[in-house]
């Protein structure tokens, strides 16, 4: 009976507690894809594409003729208007005062040629669409490097959560150890507080890691613009060593095919293409503009006895003309607008030579760090196997009272440090290589 009842609260506490959901593990590519599907600034540049695709379209139909329709429809009143002679002037069937007046046009026009302004507007628009979408492939480029950035550091950090718990389960050793000592008088009390000291100081080391993760997945969320409650984490891919020592990209290479396939030289080169065309539309302002117009109107009156339809058929009449407007003196505007359109294509050109100098520095400090990363991660893993075995060496003979506790914490700090830096010269290692890649080939 007792074992039954046992059973059953085992099984009601079971069923209180609330079971743990394993948080998505994300791996990089699904942090970009989402990222890419969700970012609030990258979706701010669809809608300026969308609306650089309104203004090409808009600027296509204005090569076709306009057309319009009208009507006039108007009472008059004419209070000493003469026997037979309306407030016109003209004769008249009757001599009302009061008379109801309509008109109806259809008129139509159409630019023949003004300098072709209007076709380059087209070609211009057109440009600006494709800028458009420049915009959002770099900052999605852009937005792929940061994540990739926050990634490794998530990386980098949790493994070294991993280090400092395994520093603290030493140190919890070691304190233990020395209680007993302290027990058969072979150590002093004072000794036994500095390892109770370094057990503390790894336990703070361990919370300052895992808070340093938890500030960086809360970055990569913004990224993502994740603003749900739910656990986040990512997936843990495995690191070996080989990555991090393998080849560098020639510097030299990376940035001989970045010039060619990053979006912002491209954008720099649409700049130019517009600017030729805004020129051209500048230039377009001292020619004559050609025009044809046509229209069809009639209309009708209360005055008249005659039915409307007699009327509209009796009044109808159609018309057209060419009209050539040639600009004369325009208060030097278009001398100005040409001026300030080759004073843009210089500045474009600066911008360009100011870009190229960015990149060829953003690629150097990567090569520069991957080169110099890499030569620290191999004298730090020497560094850091070395540690491991002096710091063996050290508990071993402190444990036989061979070696006090200053040698120990310091043996033991020497070898915490080492391992931190072969970690972060891996991961940073790992990082700039695959920046270097990333920029070479344009994508991660």
């Amino acid at each position: 009976m007792n074992v039954s009842l046992k059973n059953m609260a085992v099984a009601l506490i079971i069923m209180s507690t609330p079971i743990a959901v394993q948080a998505k593990q994300w791996s990089l590519q699904d942090c970009i894809s989402y990222a890419l599907a969700n970012n609030i600034q990258l979706q701010k540049t669809q809608l300026t594409k969308a609306s650089a695709q309104e203004d090409y379209l808009q600027s296509k139909s204005a090569l076709l003729p306009s057309l319009s329709a009208s009507t006039n429809q108007s009472v008059n009143y004419t209070p000493w208007v003469s026997n037979g002679i309306s407030g016109e002037g003209f004769s008249k069937a009757s001599i009302d005062k009061v008379y109801y007046n309509g008109s109806y046009s259809v008129m139509g026009n159409y630019t023949i040629w003004n300098g072709n302004k209007n076709r380059n507007q087209v070609k211009l628009n057109k440009l600006a669409k494709e800028a458009a979408q420049l915009d959002s492939t770099a900052q999605a480029l852009n937005l792929q490097e940061q994540i990739a950035q926050l990634y490794v550091q998530i990386l980098y950090s949790t493994e070294a959560i991993n280090v400092n718990k395994e520093s603290y389960q030493s140190s919890v050793q070691n304190e233990e150890r020395g209680k007993e000592m302290v027990k058969i008088g072979k150590m002093s009390q004072a000794d036994l507080a500095q390892l109770t000291a370094q057990r503390a100081q790894d336990e703070f080391n361990i919370v300052q890691a895992e808070s340093n993760v938890k500030n960086y997945k809360r970055q990569l969320k913004e990224l993502l613009q994740i603003t749900s409650e739910e656990a986040f984490d990512i997936a843990i891919p495995s690191t070996t060593d080989q990555m991090a020592l393998a080849s560098i990209p020639g510097m030299n290479s990376v940035y001989t095919a970045a010039l060619q396939n990053r979006p912002e030289f491209l954008s720099y080169q649409n700049q130019l293409d517009q600017n030729d065309l805004n020129i051209k539309i500048a230039k377009a302002g001292k020619l004559p503009t050609i025009s044809a117009n046509a229209g069809a109107t009639t209309s009708t009156t209360s005055m008249n006895k005659n039915g409307w339809g007699s009327q509209m058929k009796t009044n109808f009449s159609l018309g057209g003309g060419i009209g050539v407007s040639i600009p004369l003196f325009d208060n030097r505007q278009t001398k100005t607008s040409v001026n300030k359109a080759l004073i843009q294509r210089e500045s474009i050109l600066l911008d360009i030579k100011n870009e190229q100098t960015k990149l060829y520095s953003t690629i150097e400090n990567y090569w520069l760090q991957a080169n110099t990363n890499q030569s620290q991660f191999k004298a730090a893993k020497v560094s850091s196997e070395s540690a491991q075995t002096s710091y063996d060496l050290l508990s071993e003979q402190f444990k036989l009272g061979l070696k006090n506790i200053v040698e120990l914490r310091t043996g033991k700090d020497n070898l915490l440090k080492a391992k931190q830096n072969e970690l972060q010269a891996k991961y940073l290692t790992i990082l700039n290589i695959n920046m270097l890649k990333f920029y070479q080939n344009g994508r991660i």
